[in-house]
């Protein structure tokens, strides 16, 4: 009895252990295969093992197709995992790439791919690239993790390989010296004259057009009397106006210019209204 007592926690204990080596995902029904670009029949194909990989490399041709066909297992149980890669790894610099699996409900999963989805380094590689098959989900159970076979991939001698082109990385720049455009400048003087004589010239014009539309110059003292300083400012104002577009044009820049445009309109509003405002109370009394 003593013996009985002492045998079934050791007992209890080893089926638990048992039970846990049990609970770990792996696959069943792998096959691999290798097509040419017809595909109308497989250059290779073989079973994969869970344990043992391959004794010889598979060969990947420029126009070859590879594919992997297998059934996920949870403790010997068909079932879909939450990850599935084939990972090949180039053994010289450590560099790898991952496949996803497709895997429905039922564990079944397929992945394919050729030699233009491999990156360029691995296309480079010396030796066969060594691929991997992961598979593992959520919970307590053990993930799979074995090396299945070896990868050759084995390029068109007649086709020049791709060239790898260094990722952009972002650093310490050489520094960057600005070359700003110089100020433009104003055209030739003699075109400035022309268009300065075309104005001045039709001020004559203006002024005969006003003596024949019946322009009474008479007024200007009676109107400078009633509101001197409102005539004053409106004709002062549109005068410096002038002035002001003059120096814009011949060295004020936009920002010198916009201060002082803004308070000489702000005066010919003001002044405007008053001295228009005394034009019309003398056109009202028949005065013009």
């Amino acid at each position: 009895m003593r013996f009985l007592h002492s045998l079934i926690p050791s007992l209890l204990v080893l089926g638990a252990g048992v039970a846990q080596a049990a609970s770990s995902w792996s696959f069943d029904e792998a096959v691999i295969s290798v097509t040419g670009k017809s595909g109308a029949s497989s250059a290779f194909k073989d079973k994969l093992s869970d344990h043992v990989p391959l004794a010889k490399p598979v060969t990947l041709g420029a126009t070859d197709s590879l594919k992997i066909v297998l059934t996920a297992t949870e403790a010997g149980t068909a079932k879909r995992p939450h990850q599935a890669f084939l990972l090949l790894r180039d053994q010289d610099t450590g560099l790898e790439t991952t496949f996803p699996f497709s895997v429905k409900e039922n564990g079944k999963g397929k992945v394919d791919f050729t030699q233009k989805d491999l990156p360029v380094q691995l296309l480079l590689s010396s030796q066969p690239l060594r691929a991997t098959l992961l598979l593992a989900s959520f919970g307590s159970t053990q993930a799979f993790s074995n090396h299945v076979f070896n990868l050759e991939v084995k390029t068109d001698p007649n086709v020049p390989l791709p060239k790898y082109e260094k990722p952009l990385r972002y650093g310490k720049l050489d520094e960057i010296h600005h070359i700003f455009r110089p100020d433009p400048k104003s055209g030739p003087m003699i075109i400035s004259l022309f268009f300065v004589l075309a104005v001045v010239a039709t001020v004559p014009i203006l002024l005969g057009t006003w003596a024949y539309l019946g322009a009474n110059l008479s007024h200007v003292s009676k109107a400078m009397g009633t509101a001197p300083i409102s005539h004053s400012l409106f004709f002062g104002s549109i005068l410096s106006m002038e002035g002001l577009f003059f120096l814009y044009y011949y060295s004020w820049t936009l920002f010198q210019i916009l201060p002082v445009a803004g308070v000489i309109s702000t005066v010919i509003f003001l002044s405007g209204t008053k001295a228009l405002s005394e034009v019309q109370s003398r056109r009202l009394a028949g005065e013009r």
